[in-house]
């Protein structure tokens, strides 16, 4: 308060609270309180409980964009090419022995059996491990979340499909109640502490949609036999939320607009004619009438010439400015907007490609930041925690065996590789790679995985391609060793051992 207000308040109390309230409101944002143009909306709600009132509706809703909008297909469409890929999350492993070196022969063993489990990985045996892959991240994208169940050892009425015993229960979330129990601590059918971490998830025995009693039965899964991997926008908050929540309406609108342009260019393509009467003093009114109907008909074809009007009439069209040619640049608009609120690109989502090699590299640079994000979100909360599990059944099964001198501790190290940036030009990428090699910048592994490839893979395939071409003579520019040393006609054996005598007495 200043003076003034002081001296006031023992004899007007009412009147300098309002004075203090009045100098508050207008030092406060502007954008806190609504006006004629800003209605100032608020969400006061905790996380869960926003999320408890409109999830279900969200995914409702998103599930019927993603089955009827061709836009929302095709944005899925190409998260999952960009998030999973074909191939699925590339895992590489990398235990390590006791001196620091990669033990290569783990590897090589966990790697072969990792991909035999790839072939059936899912309980049902429907699905190859690459398409549980695309199917769990599109269902966790478009819905919020999505769920899987581990089913590890010997199970009653279960029997595995791979050697190793470890299978997947791919779930919905609508196996997952949105209920609450607070005397037991369950939030929407996630059970917690009261440090809020999961114990354990409360999960239909059947679909909701498919169970004919009016309370579905449910049982209780632990949290470590449960991946639950969902779009959490809020500290605290335990369900997902569709990726589609903020674009939502943006999307009904663009499909709303683009079926009326339609059905007016339809209407605008059957061609009509109207007869324009003229003065009402010359009007016949039965003047060639159609004999059934009483209306007249003209006669319409290529090159014809028509006399049958009568004295006083004119001929016109109607004519319509359909399709707007503002449809496209509105379309386009709509669709730059859909595309930063969910994390892709506009090219990508419109399949529109035009632009200089400098804009589509910096697009592509932009919004491969966003699939990063969700790639990392992807392995962190499902492809991590599969593999780790998988892995750790195989041991305890006795199918991967560790052989001695490996370090336990990195048995579960590994190297997880998603689909990479896609390059646009071969030529100067590949150019800037070899640079940054040269100089030590960068690592052969680095160049191989920034393509998406596997580095052993790479190697073991670069070594018998130039085993088989020495032991038939054939000499590539690929071969560095026969291009440095097969000059002069000297044997490339002699002047390797030359060179590497040379290069042990500059040493010395």
């Amino acid at each position: 308060m200043n003076w003034i207000d002081r001296a006031l308040a023992p004899l007007f109390p009412g009147m300098v609270a309002s004075r203090v309230a009045a100098r508050l409101a207008i030092r406060a944002y502007e954008a806190a309180h609504p006006s004629r143009t800003h209605k100032a909306k608020t969400e006061r709600r905790s996380a869960n409980a926003a999320i408890k009132a409109s999830a279900k509706s969200l995914r409702d809703q998103a599930r019927a964009l993603d089955e009827n909008h061709d836009i929302v297909t095709g944005l899925f469409d190409k998260l999952e090419e960009r998030v999973v890929g074909s191939k699925g999350i590339g895992i590489e492993p990398l235990p390590l022995l006791t001196t620091g070196d990669v033990a290569t022969e783990l590897a090589a063993q966990i790697k072969s059996a990792w991909g035999e489990w790839s072939l059936r990985p899912e309980a049902s045996g429907m699905l190859s491990r690459p398409e549980v892959e695309r199917l769990v991240a599109r269902t966790w994208l478009r819905d919020g979340e999505a769920l899987a169940s581990f089913i590890a050892g010997n199970v009653p009425s279960y029997t595995h499909l791979t050697e190793v015993p470890f299978a997947l229960e791919l779930l919905e979330p609508d196996y997952l109640p949105h209920e609450d129990d607070a005397t037991r601590g369950i939030t929407q059918g996630v059970e917690r502490n009261e440090w809020g971490r999961v114990k354990g998830y409360h999960i239909f025995k059947k679909h909701p949609a498919d169970s004919v009693s009016l309370k579905a039965d449910t049982k209780f899964v632990k949290a470590d036999d449960m991946i639950h991997i969902a779009t959490r926008k809020r500290i605290g908050q335990v369900r997902g939320v569709s990726l589609l929540a903020p674009v939502m309406i943006r999307l009904a609108d663009i499909k709303d607009y683009e079926e009326s342009e339609r059905v007016a260019a339809r209407i605008a393509a059957a061609l009509a004619f109207y007869i324009k009467k003229g003065d009402p003093g010359l009007y016949a009114p039965n003047t060639e009438p159609d004999a059934k109907t009483g209306e007249r008909t003209i006669p319409f074809g290529p090159g014809m010439v028509f006399d049958g009007l009568a004295p006083g009439e004119d001929v016109g069209t109607i004519e319509s400015n359909r399709p707007s040619a503002l449809l496209e640049g509105f379309r386009n608009a709509m669709l730059r907007a859909v595309a930063a609120g969910t994390r892709t690109s506009y090219s990508s989502l419109a399949r529109d490609y035009n632009g200089s090699y400098s804009a589509q590299r910096q697009e592509l640079v932009e919004s491969q930041s966003g699939f990063e994000v969700l790639q990392n979100t992807f392995i962190d909360q499902y492809a991590r925690r599969v593999y780790r599990r998988w892995l750790e059944v195989a041991i305890a099964a006795g199918k991967i065996r560790i052989p001695v001198g490996v370090e336990k501790r990195t048995v579960f190290n590994a190297v997880y590789i998603g689909p990479v940036m896609p390059w646009i030009d071969p030529k100067k990428e590949g150019e800037a790679w070899r640079g940054l090699v040269a100089d030590g910048f960068a690592t052969e592994a680095e160049v191989v995985r920034a393509r998406g490839g596997n580095i052993a893979e790479v190697k073991k395939q670069r070594r018998q391609e130039i085993d088989e071409n020495r032991n038939h003579g054939l000499v590539f520019d690929s071969d560095a060793y026969h291009k440095h040393y097969s000059t002069g006609g000297k044997n490339a054996d002699e002047k390797a051992t030359t060179s590497g005598s040379s290069a042990g007495d500059d040493d010395e």
